[in-house]
Formats: C-alpha cells, sequence, structure tokens
C-alpha cells in the first residue's frame, strides 16, 4: 500500500489536541485547542513534518487536508464543553479547492461543531494557487463564522503580503523568534514589531514554542497574551486532555515545564 493510501485509510490519522493559552494576569485560560494530526503509527508519516512534506511533495494538499479536517472534528466532538478548535489548512487547499468552505460547513454540521468555534490557521504559503479561488474561499470561511490565522509569522511566505491577503484575525510568530527571546536583542525586536503591527491590523498575537517562564516573560513584556507550548502542554490525545483539567474553563490547570 502507498503512503497516500495508509494516510487516508481509516484510521491512517491520529489527532492530538494542544491547547494555546490566554493570559489574564496572574490567570491562565483555555483559550483555544489547536487539531494536530500525526500520520500512521509505524511508518515515516507519524512524525507530522515527514507527513506533510510527503504531502506538499505529492501536491495532494486538498484531499489530506479534508482527511485531516474531518478526523480532527470527529475527535473534537466526542470532547466535554464547546471548546474553541484550530485547524490548519495549506494555503495551496484554499486555493485549489473551491468547494472547501462547503465541505466544512457539511463535515461541522454533522458533527454538531458550529463554524464559530473554528479558526483555519493557513499553513505553507508558497504561491501555487489561484488568487481568486483562495480570496473566495477565505470570504466563505467567514461567512460561515470561522476565524483566519497566520501561522509561521516572519518565517518563509508570512510575509507583509499574505497578511494583506488574509488579513487574519490571529498572527502566530514562528518559535524561531519566541523561544530564547529573553536574551536576544534582536529576537526581542521582532516580537515587538509583530506585536505593534498586530495592534495596527486589529489581530491577536499568538507566541508559539513557549519552553520555559522566560519565553513567557518576553511575550508579556510586549504585551502578547496568547501563548502556546511545552511550558504549558505537550500535544494530547482526547483522553489526556479531558483528564488534564484544561477543559474546565473556570480552573485552569498551571502550566507545567515539559521534561
Amino acid at each position: 500500500m502507498h503512503l497516500i493510501d495508509q494516510i487516508l485509510a481509516t484510521d491512517g490519522l491520529a489527532v492530538m489536541f494542544q491547547p494555546v493559552v490566554e493570559l489574564e494576569g496572574e490567570t491562565l485560560r483555555l483559550h483555544t485547542l489547536e487539531c494536530l494530526t500525526r500520520g500512521p503509527q509505524g511508518s515515516n508519516a507519524a512524525r507530522a513534518d515527514v507527513m506533510f512534506e510527503y504531502v506538499r511533495r505529492k501536491r495532494v494538499e486538498p484531499i489530506v487536508d479534508r482527511a485531516c479536517i474531518t478526523a480532527a472534528l470527529h475527535a473534537a466532538a466526542a470532547l466535554p464543553g464547546t471548546p474553541r478548535l484550530s485547524l490548519n489548512v495549506h494555503a495551496s487547499t484554499l486555493g485549489r479547492d473551491a468547494d472547501f468552505p462547503s465541505f466544512l460547513d457539511v463535515v461541522t454540521d454533522r458533527q454538531g461543531i458550529h463554524p464559530s468555534r473554528l479558526t483555519i490557521e493557513i499553513v505553507e504559503h508558497a504561491r501555487a494557487w489561484d488568487g481568486v479561488t483562495f480570496s473566495r474561499a477565505l470570504q466563505a470561511l467567514r461567512t460561515l463564522g470561522a476565524r483566519i490565522a497566520l501561522d509561521d509569522v516572519g518565517l518563509g511566505h508570512s510575509n507583509y503580503g499574505m497578511m494583506l491577503d488574509t488579513q487574519p484575525e490571529y498572527l502566530k510568530i514562528d518559535r524561531y523568534f519566541v523561544h530564547g527571546a529573553i536574551g536576544d536583542l534582536h529576537r526581542r525586536a521582532v516580537l515587538d514589531s509583530i506585536a505593534q503591527l498586530g495592534l495596527k491590523l486589529g489581530a491577536r498575537v499568538v507566541g508559539e514554542g513557549v519552553e520555559d517562564a522566560t519565553d513567557l516573560l518576553s511575550l508579556q513584556e510586549f504585551g502578547i497574551d496568547l501563548a502556546q507550548g511545552y511550558l504549558f502542554a505537550a500535544p494530547l490525545t482526547a483522553a489526556e486532555l479531558i483528564g488534564s483539567g484544561w477543559l474546565q474553563m473556570s480552573l485552569p490547570p498551571q502550566p507545567q515545564t515539559a521534561a
């Protein structure tokens, strides 16, 4: 069986959840859950980076994105409460799959998840798509009630042009700029500039890759109050997430340093 067939098999994908936290003074609260997919166990695609590099090389992003979202929403439907959910989607999927918004509408309805709970996190922004289809997809997703996030801000194709094209509700700063910023003037300058840009664009800023208390302090110094990383939680299965306490919004767990 080819790897793409393994990925698309009924049980080919595993879903994990990682909290994005909101800092409210001394309190941490769950803001959203990023839904992460892993490929078939025992294959190279069990590593997400390997799986999606293969997917992009084979130019099958729309097919695999649909499969990942179907699996993620099925897993999320079993969670208690109504947490917000962040779903990763390739920019090329939005630019090549004109029916993607309709697909998302059908799947969310089937799982009983209102689209207003969703943030579509746009990843891998290399321009290889139809700009008109891309723009229409964004408009349709917002009409459904979904928000838009731009991933990996500061790296690759996540540039000013993409910010103007997507007008995102969230800017996610890549961990490359976050981790170790406390003692790095250049990284701190980048954090400051993106924080100010977010304010002017009306977008909330999320710091990714927060691994220790100094990373968190760096974000707080620039007014960035959304964060994600191993300081708070590693990616969790649905069962682990339910047992972790994160879904009790009024009593969020305290962050723990990764082992």
